[in-house]
């Protein structure tokens, strides 16, 4: 074969390799759209719809924790897997020293589902003895669930802002596996804390922000030293502190 004759093969074959790859490429939202079966679909549109209707008021944010733990409690969870791309989305997960590593799920875009969610949505990753660290919040409602692995979970109800302090009130402390969930609003159980227990634990969290309008407070986290002293009534004066003091003190 002379020089002509070579480089037209190779760049005939190269053509052709780019031109399957793309084909691939274009394929491949087709083929994973078309694996997304129209449970996890309904079941996506009902979280975004309670999103809706919480931060429009439609809902008391004690009663979007209801729902949503309703909701939540019967996910057919491994659909849900499949459909965020779970897999992918974390399998090169750098699981931190400290803390919990934020991975975005990607949600798939099919028909019935908005292209764009009212809800935030994210994924935490934890390696044994590691913690989504206590904090509470302003201005949001959240929801947890456990795609993998086994996390302790504890809440606490905030009782009083005392500038400097937040008097808080324990009210759940339980392992939570794959399928568990919980909730958090203003009104109950707003702060919380998760220490994964085995060797590694993911959780999936969504939250919706402005849902408590009027007040002048951002969406925003509150980190606490829940560890605090003890007051009558089981309750705890936990001292403010910022991201690094709890990521050094709990992460």
């Amino acid at each position: 074969m002379n020089d002509i004759s070579r480089r037209t093969f190779g760049k005939q074959t190269l053509g052709s390799l780019l031109t399957y790859s793309l084909l691939e490429t274009l394929a491949r939202p087709q083929l994973f759209a078309a694996e997304v079966r129209p449970i996890v679909v309904k079941w996506l549109a009902e979280v975004d719809e309670l999103a809706r209707q919480v931060r429009d008021q439609e809902l008391r944010q004690v009663e979007w924790q209801a729902k949503v733990e309703e909701l939540f409690a019967r996910v057919d969870l491994p659909e849900l897997l499949k459909a965020i791309d779970f897999e992918n989305a974390t399998k090169d997960a750098d699981f931190p020293d400290r803390g919990a590593r934020s991975l975005r799920p990607k949600f798939p875009q099919v028909e019935g589902l908005p292209t764009k969610f009212v809800f935030g949505a994210q994924i935490f990753a934890l390696q044994q003895g590691r913690s989504v660290v206590p904090h509470g919040h302003d201005n949001m409602a959240t929801a947890f669930l456990i795609l993998q692995g086994d996390l302790r979970g504890r809440h606490y109800d905030r009782i009083e802002d005392l500038g400097e302090r937040m008097l808080i009130e324990p009210t759940l402390d339980k392992t939570f596996s794959p399928g568990g969930c919980s909730t958090v609003s203003d009104y109950k159980d707003n702060v919380h804390w998760f220490q994964a227990e085995s060797e590694r634990a993911f959780i999936f969290n969504i939250h919706v922000y402005h849902v408590t309008p009027g007040t002048g407070f951002q969406p925003g986290r509150i980190y606490l030293d829940v560890n605090g002293e003890k007051v009558a009534g089981g309750r705890i004066l936990a001292r403010r502190i910022d991201h690094d003091e709890a990521e050094r003190l709990y992460g």
